[in-house]
């Protein structure tokens, strides 16, 4: 897809750490003394969220204040060389250019140091913004409020930058900072942690019902298209026109969570410009900041790292899960009405699928391609045993749900006991019930429950029961 433009306006920092070691105490006070073994500089802030939007290949412009001084001029050219748009960087002689330092030893940070001004900018700079921005805002797919409460982001110049995006109904996403949110109010959507958010409503978020109040609050509060609450290692709850939604963490190992929220909004917004729903625009984000706080520092995450941990995310959520039997009406129910709501398509096949081979992946490849969601209806031992004789399954039923699941094409399997799965296909309802080219012409079980019938060839000559046969006869030949 064409690379979104993406206009970020924010506090614009410069992350600074020194790297060193400790083996000793300092005779002057308490604390350890540290060998320094490196010293460098990092963008932080509202330039984390741009450097993130660079690495997932977006046209990205940054506006913002610095000072006149080296840090300022640092930060610009690393900018430039990222290849980020700078032209909207005010620079200001009566503010330092916000820098944080910190000391890490043996990879943990044990300090902090911030050098900064937190008072608004002047009356004379906001309006100089505004007038350069008020034109230019139609151009950008989506623009984002960097917000760490440095000074830039005045209430009034928050409202008015809402106020622009609305008008050209572009989506503006806001990583909001203090208890007030009311300056936000009218934008796309806010990103607040847990924290911020229980500050904001006066809500504390201790289960999936208080969490879907903060979540009503926040939206009729703020007047928001979207309301959103990242949870660390519980995922993000978000709450759409229709219900709440909790999309879980895919973190395998956590280091530095230094960042973490940048890389959030950076993906929310990449994926919400080019078109994406907010559910699958969550998703990424969560791979986004599964990459990062598996990193030290202000990091940043490609496309090829997010999409990496989300198709190992699924690959492990499938090896263990998303197993049902069909006398588990209720979950099957449930499962269904979740698809349903959020606009999935869903595909049915079955089979005994007793020996995987080829023939069989290229078959449910091609099923999946059909829709959003693969559901396969697997017989049981005692089915397969009355279809194919009481030497068969080869494998049994569990092994045989758990092979399929590790294909990356498949979302869920229900065991079912009858020869046909009538009542199954009666319970799911799919969009689209696939069978295999042989059927042409034939009765097909369920059809009549499904919205469409597919048939999908087979490859010639690739079958369970030729292998197991192949088996027989090379037993035989070596007795």
């Amino acid at each position: 897809m064409q690379a979104p433009k993406i206009l970020v306006i924010g506090d614009l920092m410069v992350d600074h750490y020194i790297w060193g070691n400790s083996s000793r105490i300092s005779p002057e006070a308490p604390v350890p003394v540290v060998d320094v073994k490196e010293e460098n500089n990092r963008l932080g802030g509202a330039c984390n969220v741009a450097n993130n939007l660079i690495s997932l290949n977006a046209e990205v412009s940054l506006c913002g204040v610095i000072g006149r001084d080296s840090m300022g001029d640092w930060m610009v050219n690393e900018l430039n060389k990222q290849g980020v748009d700078i032209q909207y960087i005010f620079q200001d002689p009566t503010r330092p250019t916000t820098q944080k330092t910190r000391i890490l030893i043996s990879s943990q940070q044990a300090l902090r140091v911030d050098k900064e001004k937190r008072e608004s900018i002047s009356i004379a700079l906001e309006a100089e913004i505004l007038e350069t921005l008020q034109n230019c805002i139609t151009k950008y797919d989506a623009i984002i409020l960097s917000d760490y409460d440095k000074g830039l982001l005045t209430p009034s110049l928050t409202r008015a930058l809402i106020t622009y995006a609305r008008e050209s109904n572009k989506p503006i996403l806001c990583d909001p900072k203090g208890k007030d949110y009311s300056k936000y109010t009218h934008a796309t959507l806010l990103t607040p942690n847990k924290k911020e958010a229980m500050d904001a409503t006066g809500i504390n978020i201790k289960d999936d019902q208080s969490l879907e109040s903060a979540l009503k609050k926040m939206q009729k509060d703020y007047s928001l298209q979207i309301a959103l609450i990242t949870l660390s290692e519980d995922g993000i709850g978000v709450l759409d026109s229709t219900h709440m939604h909790k999309i879980p963490t895919i973190a395998k190992e956590v280091y530095d969570v230094t960042g973490a929220g940048d890389s959030v909004i950076a993906a929310l917004a990449y994926k919400l410009a080019q078109g994406s729903n907010i559910i699958e625009a969550c998703e990424f984000a969560n791979g986004a900041a599964a990459v990062v706080v598996g990193k030290v520092g202000s990091a940043t995450a490609t496309h090829e790292e997010i999409n990496a941990f989300l198709n190992q995310n699924q690959i492990n959520k499938y090896k263990n899960t998303n197993i049902l039997q069909s006398t588990q009406k209720d979950e099957i129910l449930s499962l269904i009405a979740n698809l349903r709501s959020e606009n999935k398509r869903i595909i049915f096949s079955n089979g005994c699928f007793d020996i995987l081979h080829l023939g069989h992946i290229q078959y449910l490849q091609k099923a999946k391609k059909l829709g959003d969601v693969l559901i396969i209806g697997l017989n049981s031992d005692s089915s397969v045993a009355k279809l194919k004789g009481e030497t068969r399954p080869i494998n049994n039923e569990q092994d045989r749900a758990k092979i399929l699941l590790a294909l990356a094409c498949i979302d869920y399997v229900i065991i079912f006991e009858d020869e046909t799965p009538k009542d199954l296909i009666s319970l799911i309802k799919p969009d689209i019930l696939v069978k295999g080219a042989d059927y042409k012409g034939k009765e097909i079980a369920g059809a009549e429950f499904a919205k469409e019938v597919r048939l999908i060839d087979f490859l010639e000559g690739r079958s369970s029961t030729n292998i197991i046969q192949k088996i027989h006869k090379l037993k035989e030949q070596s007795c």
